[in-house]
């Protein structure tokens, strides 16, 4: 089946989560210092930069520092927070700063070279010879129901040991519920693919969300191919 990724927070949240949510953002963004100041979507300048080097060095995939602080910076920055356990609001406080410092990553689970999708923390790790070399934000099931040709079904990402099976690399593949940007089919319907939205938190049918900019690097450097191990968890 073909799944279009749909962001609905607030029925997977509900209200009185999202308020929830909004308090620990506060919290989790801090106050940062003037050698690491808080930066966030519109902020310019060297520290930007030097943020963007950062995230790339450590495996948080932003494409090329440019001391704009744009999407892809941002998705790179919920990555880190999600890893470290922090508020997931894409703002680089004092707390984002000191993961970023002290060199936070995760592990593979699995070793050799696959990717490996970790739903707890709602990330995606690229692993090539046991080590984690990309990590990237992504949005997967977000357990409710919805409706296919009439058919209700549970929107879940199933936990498990896949390899791609077909692709459509040319752009966007069209079906009943929308499009999916040059998506890796991995589970039926089930795929790794690029969206314009990418929550921090499960929002899809099922599918797992990446940015189009990361579905771009990660075919274009050869990262996600046919017959790839996927390993969900």
């Amino acid at each position: 089946m073909q799944h279009h990724e749909i962001s609905r927070r607030a029925i997977v949240t509900g209200a009185g989560a999202t308020g929830t949510l909004a308090v620990v953002g506060l919290i989790g963004s801090g106050t940062a210092s003037a050698a690491n100041p808080v930066l966030q979507t519109g902020s310019k300048g060297s520290a930007v930069t030097t943020l963007q080097k950062r995230l790339n060095a450590l495996g948080y995939w932003c494409g090329n520092p440019d001391g704009a602080f744009g999407a892809q910076t941002k998705q790179a920055v919920l990555a880190v927070q999600k890893v470290a356990g922090l508020a997931r609001d894409g703002v680089v406080g004092a707390r984002s700063w000191d993961a970023l410092n002290r060199g936070v990553r995760p592990s593979s689970r699995r070793g050799g070279n696959r990717i490996e999708v970790d739903r707890s923390r709602q990330i995606v790790m690229v692993v090539r010879g046991g080590s984690v070399k990309y990590i990237f934000n992504t949005s997967t099931g977000n357990g409710q129901t919805f409706t296919y040709y009439g058919r209700r079904i549970k929107a879940v990402t199933p936990s498990g040991e896949y390899k791609t099976y077909r692709s459509v690399t040319s752009g966007w593949d069209y079906g009943a519920l929308g499009g999916l940007y040059r998506p890796f089919y991995f589970n039926g319907g089930i795929a790794l693919h690029g969206s314009n939205d990418i929550p921090a938190y499960p929002a899809s049918h099922g599918c797992c969300r990446m940015s189009c900019a990361a579905q771009d690097f990660l075919i274009g450097s050869k990262l996600l191919y046919i017959g790839e191990a996927v390993s969900v968890y």
